[in-house]
């Protein structure tokens, strides 16, 4: 197959390995877009109540306006991540920008639930291209062996925009003057900056090479995810989890997916090619992050639910009250990438990360309603520092062990897995709550529990109930909730397992386009 490397797209740039200078300069507008990017799946996540509230939805749209941007996200992930591979990433990186500024405003000026949900599958769109392209333009620009002080950075960022959107959502909602519409609209202002940032500082060779995307694979891929996720979002209160219809869907969804697992074996230029699951390290990789999406997404999520609805917080103060878990990762995530760099020796800080990770889910599995705060706290800093540890070096550890022509591929596969374990998680431990709220309600109230909002239609409005009443659906939230890092834990120590049997494996010291260039037999530029 034919391949050259032209000439970056900025004038005046040179086609040579970029100076630190100009590496933070283009990190500034990545960051500032990967930030907004992950923000928007969680920045909802205090307003949702309001939202529904204003424009008249009920407890399944409160679901979905989480659940289609995460979907849309985790679908197109490996097709932004294989057009990086054939295209222009600056160009692609512009675009999911485009698309997430186009998705922010529809959302923000919606008039229905109906165009909420279309607007928010735009913006995983874009977000998806966001969060995969990223760690691909990062591996383009720095070598292995110096893009853990980089990474440990966008680490931070991604922690931060995951677990610091309930309280930016909190603080917009508790303001007059903003309102929830502000939790869409605050991304555009953002979004164009990072777009302007990148024009000016992103300057990367563009690779050309005869080839074609596999649009029957990219379908079936995403057939069969969304068919699996929507299956999981809706069982549990639409239908029985035993039932015809979980039947129809999980045996659709696999029998897509196994369609799509044959059409990537034959085709030439496949959207997630097989070959790099022959990598020990890109196969257990990729496991520990499905794990670490499910457990991470699946039980932080409903951590701001658990501190409004079983401790009465308003959204603000809920908001702030996951800064431990916000600090505990930003500087777990620095201090590791740093130390990455000087010593060049990785594993450890993966095998660390998921033990804590998987200690602080089963410290969180025994919270109540009456844990002091500062016990609270202290472990959701904990589970802070274990995924500052472990998520982003699984990335660096994959981008390590391949080809340079195939860092799109497999940044984009672990980026998939992750937000489609955080999916899975959200959706499915989503309904296990319900049901188990449900459950504790019932017991306590009887046929009465319906009433309450307790039920899997309704969401409980805490200021209606009497204070009997009251307490019930507070301590049924927090048992539910407790009970979910129950089910996260042992999800955890699976990701353990798999980073322990993980190889490690010397650090390169040539950045991705540097080792394109090697591998196409050209000559190294500085």
């Amino acid at each position: 197959m034919k391949t050259s490397i032209e000439p970056v797209d900025a004038a005046g740039a040179t086609d040579g390995r970029m100076s630190r200078r100009e590496i933070l300069q283009a990190l500034s507008g990545l960051m500032v877009g990967m930030f907004v990017a992950i923000l928007a799946s969680t920045v909802v996540a205090n307003a949702l109540p309001r939202i529904i509230a204003d424009l008249n939805g009920s407890q399944t749209v409160y679901t979905w306006i989480v659940t289609s941007e995460l979907l849309a996200m985790t679908a197109t992930v490996p097709l932004w991540g294989k057009m990086a591979d054939l295209y222009s990433k600056k160009l692609l990186i512009q675009l999911s920008l485009g698309l997430f500024v186009l998705g922010s405003l529809i959302a923000g000026l919606t008039p229905n639930v109906e165009v909420l949900l279309v607007s928010r599958v735009v913006q995983g769109i874009g977000a998806g291209g966001m969060t995969a392209l990223a760690m691909i333009v990062m591996a383009a620009m720095i070598p292995p062996r110096e893009l853990g002080r980089y990474a440990g950075i966008f680490g931070a960022v991604f922690g931060v925009g995951t677990i610091a959107g309930p309280l930016i959502g909190g603080v917009l909602v508790d303001t007059s003057w903003l309102g929830w519409r502000w939790c869409f609209l605050i991304g555009v202002p953002f979004s164009i900056i990072s777009i302007v940032l990148l024009q000016r500082t992103l300057h990367l060779p563009v690779i050309r090479r005869k080839a074609r995307i596999d649009w029957a694979g990219a379908a079936l891929i995403t057939a069969g995810v969304c068919t699996l996720l929507i299956w999981s979002s809706l069982a549990g209160h639409k239908f029985a989890w035993a039932s015809g219809w979980t039947a129809l869907m999980v045996v659709g969804g696999v029998l897509l997916l196994v369609a799509a697992v044959w059409v990537e074996s034959r085709a030439s230029e496949p959207i997630i090619p097989l070959e790099i699951f022959r990598s020990r390290t890109v196969t257990l990789t990729t496991v520990a992050s499905m794990l670490v999406g499910v457990a991470l997404f699946g039980g932080t999520v409903f951590l701001s639910q658990y501190f409004q609805t079983s401790l009465g917080k308003s959204p603000t103060i809920a908001g702030l009250m996951s800064l431990p878990m916000i600090l505990g990762l930003l500087v777990s995530s620095t201090i590791a990438g740093q130390l990455i760099t000087k010593y060049g020796r990785w594993k450890a800080y993966l095998v660390a990360g998921a033990a804590t990770m998987a200690a602080a889910m089963l410290l969180l599995s025994t919270i109540d309603i009456d844990t002091p705060l500062p016990l609270l706290f202290s472990y959701m800093a904990l589970l802070g520092i274990g995924v500052g540890m472990l998520m982003q070096n699984l990335v660096l550890a994959a981008q390590n062990d391949v080809p340079a022509h195939e860092l799109g591929a497999a940044t984009s596969v672990l980026t998939f897995f992750r937000s489609m374990g955080g999916a899975i998680g959200v959706s499915a431990l989503g309904a296990v709550l319900a049901n188990r709220v449900t459950g504790l309600m019932t017991e306590q109230l009887g046929p009465a529990a319906g009433a309450t909002g307790g039920g899997t239609t309704e969401v409980p409005d805490l200021s209606t109930l009497p204070e009997p009443v009251l307490v019930i659906v507070q301590n049924a939230y927090a048992t539910a909730t407790s009970e979910l890092f129950l089910i996260g834990a042992p999800i955890a120590f699976l990701a353990l397992l798999a980073v322990l049997f993980i190889r490690e494996k010397p650090l390169h010291t040539l950045s991705g386009d540097e080792r394109a260039r090697q591998e196409a037999n050209l000559p190294l530029t500085h």
